[in-house]
């Protein structure tokens, strides 16, 4: 039986996946969820690091450019706070305890050492199905949670998409 359920969390159709399947153990187990989103500044596709503008004088385009990741970047933690702030809503409205935290840096790492810190029962985290050169040049934070997470771990597959040869399987 599982009472503390870390939901590894983002905005994205595996994100949503990853939720209802938090919402249905939650319930069925009357467990306590905690929704985490970790923005990693190196793997965030919403962030942009390029300037707009480009001035010729170093210090006006290092300030200018400076001032503009700023503002992104506060767009970006504020955007991903509204959506947790909606999935908490969506939980505690059907009765399950449930509340929300956002840190920075390294998923696969905060994951774990969140996870332990809070003595979470279960992981629930999404899966991109990342194979090859992808999965070696992309990590695999699922991956990762599975051989060092200090609870048990599950992990929701994306839909991966037909292609010609599974179609021509079945």
């Amino acid at each position: 039986m599982f009472h503390k359920i870390l939901v590894a969390i983002n905005n994205t159709e595996i994100g949503q996946q990853v939720f209802q399947e938090a919402l249905s153990l939650a319930t069925a187990n009357n467990a306590e969820l905690l929704l985490l989103h970790v923005i990693s500044p190196v793997d965030d596709e919403e962030l942009n690091f390029s300037s707009p503008q480009a001035d010729s004088i170093y210090g006006s385009f290092h300030s200018h450019g400076v001032e503009y990741y700023v503002r992104q970047w506060e767009a970006l933690k504020k955007h991903r706070i509204e959506f947790l702030t909606l999935l908490t809503n969506q939980a505690i409205a059907q009765n399950i305890n449930a509340r929300f935290i956002q840190e920075i840096g390294t998923p696969s790492r905060l994951i774990c050492e969140i996870a332990q810190t809070w003595k979470a029962d279960l992981i629930i985290i999404g899966r991109r199905g990342l194979t090859g050169i992808n999965e070696l040049l992309l990590g695999s934070v699922s991956n990762y949670v599975l051989h060092h997470a200090s609870c048990s771990v599950l992990t929701v597959q994306g839909k991966t998409p037909v292609t010609q040869k599974t179609s021509q399987a079945a």
